[in-house]
């Protein structure tokens, strides 16, 4: 096995033996279930609201394990020192950020899809429809999720895992609200602001074109266009960020 899988299982197995995602399983799964109870008060409606809280849930819970799991990969290694025993050995730092990364992804991998077996259990239980746009909508999470996590490693590998959650958390924000920034700039009368805010939507990652959850809990899938082109987009995007956070860990000084 090459170094990137040693690291991506070190890294895999090390995250299975963190408690909190397993608590953060079991918060995603209560909020499935609770999405029940909300839908009785509704009867008309209660299929849409469980699948929209479930798609809700499963993204949720996905950034925050992208996020908080994924700002520790490299700082803690730092932390503890360990970097240094493990630049020793004929590691590349390329292939430690790429290995570390990997295993994270598997590890997200991992939880979706229990969590999506979840929800479809759920569906199944109250005799709600299954509808493909469900697995559309859940592969364009994971995708999501591909570009925080790159976001998070990128961050991760120049500064404290403070400031690493608070820029990852930020620009997750920003990238849901793009197509508003960019009407503020086409409606805005001030260039310099024009500018930036044009900058800011074309430099940020457009998360809400892999939003597609409200059409997904009303059983309405997007083309298979679609589709591709927005995985292609964000897989191009996180392979970017990954890039630029080599570059950058190879230039750190230990």
């Amino acid at each position: 096995m090459n170094s990137i899988g040693v690291i991506a299982l070190n890294t895999f197995l090390e995250n299975l033996r963190d408690k909190i995602l397993y608590s953060l399983l079991l918060f995603a799964a209560l909020l499935i279930a609770a999405s029940i109870f909300l839908g009785t008060l509704t009867i008309a409606e209660q299929d849409k609201i469980v699948t929209d809280m479930g798609l809700a849930a499963i993204n949720l819970i996905g950034v925050i394990i992208a996020i908080f799991v994924g700002i520790g990969l490299v700082s803690k290694e730092i932390e503890r020192r360990t970097i240094y025993t493990i630049m020793a050995r004929p590691v590349s730092r390329t292939q430690f950020v790429l290995g570390k990364y990997a295993g994270l992804t598997v590890t997200l991998t991992v939880n979706i899809v229990v969590m999506f077996l979840v929800l479809l259990l759920t569906l199944w239980w109250i005799g709600a429809p299954i509808h493909p746009s469900l697995l559309q909508a859940v592969s364009l999470i994971f995708i999501e999720l591909l570009v925080v996590t790159a976001l998070a490693m990128l961050f991760s590998t120049f500064s404290s895992a403070t400031v690493s959650a608070s820029l990852t958390l930020g620009l997750f924000a920003v990238g849901h609200l793009t197509q508003d920034l960019k009407g503020i700039a086409e409606k805005s009368h001030n260039d310099m602001m024009t500018a930036i805010m044009t900058g800011i939507y074309y430099l940020c990652p457009n998360l809400e074109l892999l939003n597609i959850k409200g059409p997904a809990a009303a059983g309405i899938s997007v083309s298979l266009t679609y589709q591709a082109w927005a995985t292609a987009y964000g897989l191009l995007y996180a392979g970017m960020l990954l890039a630029v956070a080599c570059v950058i860990f190879q230039r750190r000084d230990f």
